[in-house]
């Protein structure tokens, strides 16, 4: 099989056994899922996908790896210079070969056609409402991920009251707090995001209550979570 070298596969009750229990396959098996922006969130986001059994995703991200995305995204020196989209791509399918993967080295489009699942995980309010205008409520799942040195801040979005509450979030640039999650991060608060928005998805795929809108300071040791 394409990208397993010894030619078998390893078997997926032995792959799946110790996350029955947490992450329905039934319910997965069949679902796209679409992350916009694979840097330091959206990067970790879709290894964790990779590794719980999602099959088919997209990727969406413009930009190429920099040195500094090494240290902070998880990238390797290997992948300097090659689109994020391709490198992370790459990284999926040696996890899993059998993942279908669309790699799109672009910003995401309207024209694009999404999966019903989305992980927002870009690095700009503009953008992040851009992204809601255009295709947030077709989506089932959405989760936005947010983060600024040691702060993160996960939203969902998946009924009429949720969905409301995260439009009430796209506040204009100007009053967003200063920086992006690129000009101070690290990659252990990039991937307890990640983690996050994950849970949320998994909770999701159980049909359990999520959490609307949860926050992470990690230097302050305070987790404050709205439903």
């Amino acid at each position: 099989m394409s990208g397993n070298p010894s030619g078998t596969r390893v078997l997926d009750s032995d792959r799946f056994a110790r996350q029955l229990d947490l992450v329905p396959r039934a319910a997965l098996r069949d679902l796209t899922a679409t992350v916009i922006g694979v840097g330091a969130i959206g990067r970790q986001v879709a290894l964790q996908l990779s590794a719980i059994g999602t099959m088919r995703m997209q990727l969406f991200d413009f930009d190429t790896v920099e040195p500094t995305n090494i240290t902070t995204q998880g990238y390797r020196t290997s992948d300097l210079g090659q689109p994020k989209v391709a490198a992370t791509a790459s990284a999926i399918q040696k996890i899993d070969s059998d993942i279908q993967i669309d790699a799109v080295c672009d910003r995401f489009r309207p024209k694009h056609q999404i999966g019903p699942i989305l992980f927002c995980c870009v690095d700009s309010i503009t953008a992040r409402a851009a992204i809601w205008r255009s295709v947030g409520q077709n989506c089932r799942f959405w989760t936005d991920g947010r983060m600024l040195g040691e702060v993160m801040r996960v939203l969902v979005a998946s009924c009429p009251t949720t969905r409301q509450h995260y439009a009430s979030t796209l506040f204009a640039q100007a009053e967003a707090q200063a920086g992006t999650c690129t000009s101070r991060s690290t990659i252990y608060a990039a991937s307890i995001a990640a983690g996050l928005m994950v849970h949320q998805f998994t909770r999701w795929l159980r049909r359990l209550p999520l959490d609307a809108d949860a926050s992470f300071n990690l230097l302050a040791g305070e987790y404050t979570v709205r439903s």
